[in-house]
């Protein structure tokens, strides 16, 4: 029961989390048409990532198919300091950080689970925030970035796009792990529509 009603509120709060902005979506001609596409785009998998994490069992945050791979925590400490990562970059400001966020990614990954899904949460609901301020002329910006051969130059686009990859390939890791506990991924869980 508290997964059915875990998963009913997050249906009904994922759209909040990536909707910003989107009245500027709507026209064709609007100012950020691409930006928000990309909104709404990763949309589903910042859900999903939020419904599988808050129904796999806190004991089981631990678990990792193989010993090289990351935990289910891994994956959640992880996921919200690439979302932070990236967003900076496409737009938005650094996150403040505290002296919790200092502390070892190994030590992080063994937060509790509500801590972990708050966490990420947040980043992602700043990503959409970062996203939503962007208008379409803004991805075209050229930023430096180094590289191991020297620096190079690229599109603000590029780290769009890099945040949705991230986040469905995340998602799809995180759902072959609760296959291997049993659990069915919420993309798989039958439409309420």
């Amino acid at each position: 029961m508290r997964i059915r009603l875990a998963a009913l509120l997050t249906l009904t709060c994922a759209p909040a989390l990536f909707a910003q902005g989107q009245s500027g979506a709507a026209g064709a001609h609007a100012p950020n048409a691409v930006a928000q596409t990309f909104l709404h785009f990763g949309q589903p998998y910042g859900g999903w990532l939020l419904m599988a994490f808050d129904s796999i069992p806190e004991s089981r945050y631990g678990f990792k198919p193989t010993p090289i791979q990351r935990s289910i925590g891994d994956i959640a400490q992880h996921l919200e300091s690439a979302n932070y990562g990236l967003c900076a970059l496409i737009g938005g400001s650094p996150h403040a950080t505290t002296a919790k966020d200092s502390l070892a990614d190994t030590i992080k990954s063994r937060w509790p689970k509500d801590t972990l899904i708050a966490r990420v949460r947040a980043s992602l609901m700043s990503c959409a925030a970062t996203i939503g301020r962007l208008t379409d002329a803004q991805l075209a910006d050229e930023m430096t970035i180094p590289s191991p051969d020297g620096p190079i130059t690229v599109v603000r686009a590029r780290y769009l796009m890099l945040l949705i990859t991230d986040l469905a390939e995340h998602y799809a890791q995180l759902a072959g792990y609760m296959r291997e506990l049993g659990l069915t991924p919420p993309s798989a869980l039958p439409s309420r529509r």
